[in-house]
């Protein structure tokens, strides 16, 4: 029996039919989330948190120490993954592992990931649309970043993202392996050239340097020093996220009882590695302590804050790479980020369509029969892929509101969105814990499950703890009294969100289950006997080459 076949019976055995094209290799269900967890998009665009908190040290420090339980996290999801490969992903292994109200357990998993995705979506593309325009201000200085400009470049990145995955998912295929390559290579360039930047920058010695005191309005001894680095390595946690991915590709892969939990495993450490050579570099970049600029403005601050009229904090690796190199080369280097991170974009946006297919298909969202569609001649979720498209745009809404380049809505809205993917992924993984029922599959952890769970959920606690913390004294803001930027001087109300939002989230999708999903949502349904399933794939097979039925 091919491979092909025995991927077919396996999802026949778990009540779905092969309604996806099952053409994606293990590389390329690796790409997927290789391309989401992108190192040149997190570890570029969120570099601002590391240099504000801990500095250095915990920029390097982090990538070790969250690469560690981040891959714990992907191990006991792999081991799920195992036995389970449906593009439902981590709701679908709730409702099988689940002793008890096994519907509830797979509501609150799939719309807390679902939440998650469509943040991971917004945050990935609006950093983008950031980057662009301070990419196309370093060729015209009369650019102005606003946020008018920002948003309708944001709106176009994603219907760019949401046209290309409307075609076959060869084209996914392409651009997941092209991407993998293109941050391979890109971060070695980038790496390269910084590493021997000129004799200005601090060398590679400064990796464990501290950032100036006060930087985020935080003053104090010991505790205040632990508390900002703990907030530093939210730098890295907010980077390998999304590798849930391999999952939610797996009923279009080859192999994937052993295949997707090897690409979510792999995509982890290898991400990480990288990661951490990239801001190695970028820390070796740094200028050195005690430079100034021709104003006398400390250029570590003025590289991590920027002026108003930059979106300051985002854009703090490129105003690095620029100081370092020269504004010419560090055009290309800002480039290679970017197109890093439309990979990032494109890759979320798969994700997140066959998330929202297989969750339509269990008539779990409104409007489910629309979402369920295939199109019959590409063989994929195209109406999920505008549903997740328009939601991040709907989302993106919140960016217009804001000062200079910083919204504290939008930001918080993200970081709850990273917290609700790991809320999803803690909830499957205690069930697995909990059921001693449970049937691993070729790809296990040969009886380690236990303690690899138990420390991967106290980790999602403590970083969860760390997402609902303020990262700025909460009393301070970035403008003075006469509106004004003034790094180290913050006058806006810097309180988290995070928390709030994460609570008013669970409330919503708690009460549309308990005032309506309970009387009709029964969790993973049976489309059909065997003939039924070989019947509606029979049709799609008919559809999709144009004969007759």
């Amino acid at each position: 029996m091919s491979t092909i076949d025995e991927d077919r019976d396996h999802l026949h055995s778990l009540g779905y039919a092969q309604e996806l094209h099952r053409g994606l290799s293990t590389f390329s269900n690796f790409a997927i989330s290789f391309s989401i967890i992108s190192i040149l998009a997190g570890g570029m665009t969120s570099f601002w948190l590391g240099m504000v908190t801990s500095g250095p040290r915990v920029i390097t420090i982090g990538w070790i120490v969250v690469g560690f339980f981040a891959l714990l996290v992907g191990m006991a999801l792999g081991e799920i993954c195992s036995s389970y490969p449906t593009a439902g992903g981590l709701y679908y292994w709730s409702a099988k592992l689940a002793r008890r109200n096994p519907a509830r357990w797979a509501w609150f998993t799939g719309y807390f990931n679902l939440l998650g995705q469509i943040g991971v979506i917004a945050s990935v593309d609006y950093a983008l649309s950031i980057f662009i325009n301070y990419f196309i201000r370093m060729f015209d200085d009369s650019w102005e970043l606003t946020t008018s400009k920002i948003f309708i470049t944001y709106l176009i990145v994603l219907s760019v993202h949401g046209l290309l995955n409307t075609f076959k998912v060869q084209l996914v295929k392409i651009l997941g392996d092209v991407s993998v390559w293109w941050h391979v290579v890109g971060v070695a360039i980038i790496a390269g050239v910084l590493f021997i930047a000129p004799d200005n920058t601090r060398g590679i010695g400064a990796a464990f340097d501290k950032a100036p005191p006060g930087m985020t309005g935080w003053t104090g001894g010991t505790f205040v020093t632990i508390y900002l680095f703990a907030l530093g390595l939210l730098l890295a946690q907010y980077t390998i996220t999304g590798f849930d991915a391999s999952a939610h590709v797996s009923e279009e892969t080859h192999g994937a009882r052993t295949e997707a939990p090897k690409a979510i495993v792999r995509s982890i450490y290898i991400s990480a590695i990288a990661a951490l050579i990239l801001n190695l570099s970028m820390i070796a970049a740094l200028p050195k302590k005690g430079a100034v600029d021709a104003d006398g403005v400390d250029l570590y601050t003025k590289i991590a804050f920027g002026s108003e009229g930059d979106f300051f904090l985002v854009n703090a690796a490129p105003r690095l790479i620029s100081e370092a190199v020269g504004s010419e080369l560090a055009k290309l280097l800002v480039f290679i980020s970017i197109v890093g991170q439309f990979f990032c974009g494109l890759a979320s946006v798969t994700a997140n369509s066959r998330m929202i297919y297989a969750f339509s298909r269990d008539n779990a969202l409104p409007g489910s029969k629309w979402w369920h569609k295939i199109n019959p001649k590409t063989r994929t979720p195209t109406n999920s892929v505008w549903l997740g498209v328009s939601l991040s745009a709907l989302v993106g809404t919140l960016s217009l509101y804001q000062k200079g380049g910083y919204s504290t809505a939008f930001f918080a809205l993200t970081g709850i969105c990273v917290i609700g993917l790991y809320i999803s992924y803690a909830i499957p993984i205690y069930l697995r814990l909990t059921n001693p029922d449970f049937q691993v599959g070729p790809w296990n952890l040969k009886g380690k499950h236990k303690i690899v769970g138990w420390v991967s959920l106290v980790w999602i606690a403590f970083i969860t703890i760390l997402f609902f913390a303020p990262l700025f004294w909460p009393f301070w803001g970035f403008w003075n009294d006469s509106n004004e930027f003034a790094p180290g001087f913050f006058k806006q109300n810097n309180f988290n969100f995070t928390g709030p939002l994460i609570l008013l989230a669970a409330l919503a999708i708690g009460a549309y289950w308990q005032f309506s999903g309970k009387k009709w949502f029964k969790g993973p349904k049976v489309m059909g006997s065997k003939e039924e399933l070989l019947a509606i794939e029979r049709e799609l097979d008919a559809l999709e080459h144009g004969k007759p039925l």
